[in-house]
């Protein structure tokens, strides 16, 4: 038996996109359902592939640069109001 590596570069491009297609709507292309193992084994696969083939941006997961909002913007403290008198 071949290795998942293997395997994964036997993968072409069609086969790819029906197996991303299948694990998007839980589908084979006949309308079999896919099995929770097939969901697992189809979704690696297709995020092995798309290690080897595309560029981080267009893999599937990416979120793009993140940071968090607070950093940009000063929030009011509402807890502790200053009571300076002078």
């Amino acid at each position: 038996m071949s290795s998942f590596a293997h395997l994964i570069s036997n993968i072409t491009q069609d086969v790819y996109e029906s197996l991303k297609l299948a694990v998007e709507i839980g589908k084979w292309p006949d309308g079999r359902k896919l099995t929770q193992e097939q969901k697992e084994l189809s979704l690696q696969a297709v995020i092995a592939w798309e290690l080897k083939h595309l560029p981080e941006e267009e893999r599937t997961g990416y979120m793009g640069p993140q940071e968090c909002s607070s950093k940009s913007e000063s929030i009011p403290n509402i807890l502790f109001k200053s009571n300076s008198v002078h």
